[in-house]
């Protein structure tokens, strides 16, 4: 996709001759006559560039460009389109000082009129390739900041986290089911960050969060006028993600309709924005995510069985916290890190009970609801240490903490919900026998050898158990 430019001049012969050079050289563009105009085209579309005029008839040109430092600490949204960019200042009463005001209030480059063509191909090419560089150091500084991280100690995450460095190295679709809360965007991060195109974007989209009447608009874009508060055309997601990685979240969400278009450029990588009548191409891997089941979905009549058969090259699972108790305590500790780092605080330890309170929990909203809760330990307990009296009622008491939600969830087939009752039920015994097999296999009536097999199965560690029996 060329890159997009937006000319703001106030005089027409300027505007008319360097979006003819600029078009002639492969670039989209888009020419304005006033700060007013600029700010509106700004607000509605996604610019690689701007070519600003010192001298506009509402505002002058600097002063737009100071504006938007000011209002970028305030993180205002045109603030954010004037910084996201690089900023050439042109200028016909170009001074020394001027020209040194621009660079230092954020401007990529100054020219002075009359200007030289070949001197603004170069510089448009350069601020160009400069903007480039700064969105993939952006992009490398969120790799850093552990975003392709899964944290777990137990076989499952880490069987998981082995087949995710092989799915990254395709381009295969990917269907990414769990329940809510236990990461399903962190494994799709994953997947584009040890992927080919992670030095692209990466665009997330939560589909139950865009009204059904906007999420065409959101996905694919619009033409100017196509509907009443269409002012500008707009960029999609599918454009903004070309060359890069999609991320469609709560995909069941969707309305049949919007996943009949979607499917389409799914087998055409090309479409046409709402109220637009030019064709886009584009070269976006897609993956999706859902915590509802599918084949249910489908067999209702709210999911389409040829959209499921496109997206579900390769499917992942993303199990629950309460089936990996090994990982409860390590994840507990990484966010204890991660919140001392962010508040300035001194990382605080775990009392032996509130690490027994911990594993007896169901946590029937995965890591984010443990998320939540380390957060606000943080900031409301004031000792070094984690009592269990600091812990909310629900985790208090030994006989609510006993108590599992497996029974109460919907399951998508008696061998799953079978399943989940036996694990729960083996990690129960595990607890109280404090990871002793031999006395486990005992209450279970069933072989050691056999207990084994199970434990391997369902990625239980017992020595997580240990020490840890019920008195």
């Amino acid at each position: 996709m060329q890159p997009q430019i937006l000319i703001v001049d106030d005089e027409e012969g300027i505007r008319e001759t360097l979006t003819a050079i600029l078009e002639d050289e492969g670039y989209r563009v888009r020419a304005v006559e006033s700060a007013a105009a600029a700010r509106g085209a700004l607000a509605g579309n996604d610019f690689d560039l701007v070519l600003l005029d010192v001298w506009l008839p509402d505002t002058d040109g600097l002063t737009l460009l100071e504006e938007g430092a000011g209002q970028k600490a305030d993180d205002s949204a045109e603030a954010a389109v004037l910084f996201d960019m690089p900023v050439i200042v042109i200028s016909g009463h170009g001074t020394v000082d001027t020209a040194v005001k621009a660079i230092r209030i954020g401007a990529y480059d100054f020219l002075e009129k009359p200007l030289s063509l070949s001197r603004v191909i170069l510089t448009v090419a350069n601020a160009l390739e400069h903007g480039r560089l700064q969105r993939e150091v952006e992009t490398l500084a969120s790799r850093l900041d552990g975003v392709d991280s899964l944290v777990g100690a137990s076989e499952v995450m880490q069987v998981l986290a082995v087949q995710l460095d092989l799915i990254a190295d395709s381009d295969s679709r990917v269907v990414i089911t769990g329940e809510n809360g236990t990461g399903k965007e962190l494994v799709a991060r994953r997947i584009w960050a040890r992927s080919r195109r992670s030095d692209r974007a990466f665009v997330a989209v939560n589909c139950a969060a865009i009204p059904h009447d906007l999420i065409e608009s959101e996905l694919f874009g619009h033409a100017k006028g196509a509907f009443t508060g269409a002012t500008n055309d707009r960029r999609g997601r599918f454009e903004q993600a070309d060359l890069g990685t999609l991320f469609l979240d709560e995909i069941a969400d969707m309305s049949l309709m919007t996943q009949a278009k979607v499917l389409r450029v799914l087998e055409e990588q090309r479409f046409e924005p709402v109220g637009g009548s030019n064709t886009i191409e584009v070269d976006v891997r897609v993956l999706a995510a859902t915590n509802k089941n599918l084949e249910t979905e489908i067999a209702e009549g709210r999911f389409r069985e040829d959209l499921f058969f496109r997206l579900n090259v390769i499917p992942v699972q993303v199990p629950p916290l309460r089936d990996r108790p090994p990982d409860i305590l390590a994840l507990f500790e990484h966010f204890i890190g991660h919140y001392a780092q962010e508040l300035g605080k001194r990382p605080k330890t775990l009392h032996e009970e509130t690490q027994r309170r911990l594993l007896r929990y169901a946590w029937p909203g995965n890591v984010r609801e443990l998320r939540n809760l380390v957060e606000r330990l943080m900031i409301l307990v004031p000792s070094d240490e984690i009592a269990p009296t600091d812990l909310p009622s629900n985790l208090r008491s030994k006989q609510s903490a006993r108590l599992n939600t497996v029974a109460l969830r919907d399951f998508p087939s008696l061998k799953v919900a079978r399943e989940a009752f036996e694990s729960s039920y083996i990690q129960r015994l595990l607890r109280e026998e404090g990871g002793n097999v031999t006395q486990t296999a005992k209450r279970l009536a069933v072989e050691r050898s056999s207990l084994h097999r199970k434990l391997k199965s369902y990625g239980i560690d017992s020595g997580q158990f240990a020490s840890l029996k019920d008195k």
